[in-house]
């Protein structure tokens, strides 16, 4: 078989491997398979084609256009799923290990193209938070804004999911506006590599927004700007040596780290055998000792269970795990495969041998287990490995040294404190789960060990049929901890846009804070449009566009009318003694919701027209009551437009009413929905 020459993307072109190129074998059979790396990559001309092309290409679009441009490439990557399926195999994943991978990936860039739509402006500011008033009366106020970094987002990623591991830092870059140097781990960089040239040769993303380091980065860290952005996935002791570079620090330049960690799994004390949530706690255990092989940064190192409770576990895991099918990847029958590489196996045996000076080992044997279809000496297969440790107190190798791989170890717990300071022993972790019925466990949990893991997973049998699992990130939800699992933070929605952008606090008048949001700010400049605002189309609105309504009185019939009507006999409505006892009221007044009825009789323009819906109300504040024989008007403004397809757009509307006296009764924000 010929070998795959894995090329690199830099600069605009194809550059095939070369000087200090390295040989990869297959997980399966360890036979050399490909080569990649080119030390004679020039790696300025390619931060430079990232800033001047790819950035300046980006900044052009507005967040929904690259939001889009997200959703035509998950797209696209969805319709050649499978030619990345069949090249995967040879990382020593199975169908369901790609199926995470590949499919997690692409779903991850769905997930991203629709948060950008959802809850980001057709623009190109983020607005981050409401005005802040600065001033008495309002001419000098404060906004913090969001705009992307002028400089490249540098990732490199582990090997463990080539494709998914890209696209998680990807989708959020591309979405802030940001260039993109994607810098796979080499063992499986070959997945990876195909998956960018199906990107590139798409034809969807811009030029430079998009290029590709397979080997060594060389010296492309000493060439970063304080604009610059470093992404890492991978371990504590290369993350520690990437993010001393000299260039890092001096400029403090943001370094984003994603590391391994001693992940945990907490069985509730309600959950003893034969309850739901005992036979769900050995399913999830099992099956992130399997996933990937264990290769998973949020995979189960450490099992804590009740004391009473261990044995149990321990035998419910060990059958569960010698149903485990171990061989080929490629075999339907095939339920766990390889480790990545040998070298991967080697490191993987060292560091269980670690374990095993405080845990004895219950379940495995490394030296005699079945792998079907494959040579479980040439290739990288290991059996999944199950320690005991009865002191967990007293041990420190089971709370420090993880075995990348399917291995974890199980301990037991005298009471929930116990359990939770376990958990934390291992300074900081990507996720711990807590599987149990009792919501007081998981809130003492929650407080209890919080701080120590990014993501804290609760399951039991209300929620088990629709959970995704404990080693699963959602791009919904931020992915990333404290201390060794790398203090960073990916995904989470806008969140993760928002590391590759820079938060600037803007303060001026309400015209100037409107100007660069492009979002009306109350006190700004109003404009008198030409005829009723409900009476235009979409594009003719403008925003800060003001109607103002003649005045309303308020009757005493008006009030008891509706209070009938509706069945609202409340008595600050009705009964005037008692609302007079009310802090809050003069008297009878009218209700809320009647005034915003009013309101919208007033504003109205009732003749069919481009208004098509009224989708929502938000925002809203009652500040002064109104009683009967005072009078209402209504400020309508156009505040924002967002377009949401080819035929219409979405039209915040500002909306306040004031009694006679000017002073502000309710505030809002309508929604429309309006033809272009």
């Amino acid at each position: 078989m010929s070998l795959l020459e894995i090329s690199s993307f830099a600069a605009g072109q194809w550059v095939a491997p070369g000087a200090g190129a390295r040989n990869i074998a297959s997980a399966i059979t360890g036979e050399v398979m490909a080569t990649a790396g080119n030390d004679a990559l020039d790696v300025q001309a390619m931060l430079d084609h990232a800033r001047t092309a790819g950035g300046a290409n980006l900044r052009r679009l507005t967040f929904h256009d690259r939001a889009r441009m997200l959703k035509a490439l998950a797209g696209h990557l969805n319709q050649h799923k499978q030619a990345l399926y069949d090249l995967s195999f040879d990382t020593g994943a199975t169908q369901s290990d790609h199926m995470i991978d590949i499919d997690g990936g692409i779903g991850t860039m769905f997930v991203f193209a629709s948060k950008g739509r959802r809850e980001m402006p057709d623009g190109h500011v983020y607005l981050d938070g409401e005005v802040e008033q600065l001033s008495r009366n309002g001419t000098f106020l404060g906004q913090h804004i969001c705009t992307p970094l002028r400089g490249v987002a540098v990732h490199i990623n582990a090997f463990n999911f080539p494709v998914w591991g890209m696209l998680e830092k990807l989708a959020p870059t591309l979405l802030a506006g940001v260039p993109a140097i994607v810098k796979p781990a080499t063992n499986s960089c070959y997945v990876t590599e195909l998956a960018v040239k199906l990107m590139l040769g798409s034809g969807i993303l811009p030029e430079g927004a998009l290029q590709l380091v397979s080997g060594g980065l060389g010296d492309m860290l000493d060439h970063l700007t304080m604009q610059d952005v470093v992404s890492f996935t991978g371990s504590a002791n290369t993350a520690l040596k990437l993010r001393a570079n000299p260039v890092v620090l001096e400029n403090s330049i943001r370094f984003v780290a994603e590391q391994d960690s001693l992940n945990a799994s907490i069985l509730g004390p309600d959950a003893a055998p034969g309850t739901p949530e005992f036979d769900l706690f050995v399913k999830e255990v099992s099956r992130e000792m399997t996933t990937k092989a264990g290769q998973k940064c949020t995979a189960i190192r450490r099992i804590i269970a009740p004391q009473a409770q261990v044995d149990a576990v321990i035998e419910a895991l060990s059958g569960r795990l010698a149903k485990t099918k171990i061989g080929d990847p490629r075999l339907e029958t095939t339920r766990m495969g390889a480790l990545v590489s040998n070298s991967q196996k080697r490191d993987v045996l060292e560091k269980a041998k670690v374990i095993g000076q405080e845990a004895e080992r219950v379940f495995g044997n490394p030296d005699s287990f079945n792998v079907e279809g494959a040579d479980a000496e040439k290739g990288a297969f290991v059996p999944p490995m199950l320690f005991h440790c009865a002191d967990p107190d007293k041990a420190s190798r089971v709370h420090d040294t993880e075995a990348f791989g399917p291995v974890s170890t199980i301990m037991g717990y005298r009471d929930l404190g116990h359990a939770i300071d376990l958990a934390n022993r291992g300074q900081g972790s990507l996720v711990a789960s807590v599987i149990t019925h009792d919501p007081a466990v998981a809130r003492e949990v929650a407080i209890g060990a919080g701080a120590y893991h990014g993501r804290l997973y609760f399951n039991n049998r209300d929620s088990m049929k629709e959970s995704t699992g404990h080693g699963s990130p959602l791009p919904h939800m931020v992915h990333g901890g404290p201390g060794r699992a790398g203090g960073g933070e990916e995904m989470g929605g806008v969140r993760g846009v928002k590391h590759y952008m820079q938060r600037t606090a803007i303060q001026g008048s309400p015209d100037i804070l409107s100007a660069i949001g492009e979002k009306w700010v109350p006190g700004g400049s109003e404009i008198k449009g030409p005829a009723h605002p409900f009476t235009r189309k979409f594009g003719e609105l403008s925003i800060g566009e003001t109607l103002h309504t003649a005045p309303r009185t308020v009757t005493l019939e008006d009030i008891e009318t509706f209070a009938h009507f509706t069945g609202d006999t409340f008595y600050a409505h009705m009964d005037d003694e008692a609302a007079k006892r009310n802090p809050f009221f003069p008297g009878r007044v009218a209700h809320g919701y009647l005034l915003l009825s009013f309101a919208a009789g007033m504003f109205v323009q009732p003749d069919e027209g481009p208004v098509l819906a009224n989708t929502g109300l938000d925002s809203l504040r009652f500040m002064k009551p109104i009683s009967a024989g005072e009078s209402i008007k209504v400020r309508l403004t156009v505040k924002k437009k967002t377009p949401r397809n080819e035929e219409y757009g979405e039209v915040r509307w500002h909306v306040n009413l004031t009694n006679q006296d000017d002073e502000i009764a309710a505030e809002y924000e309508l929604l429309t929905m309006n033809a272009f």
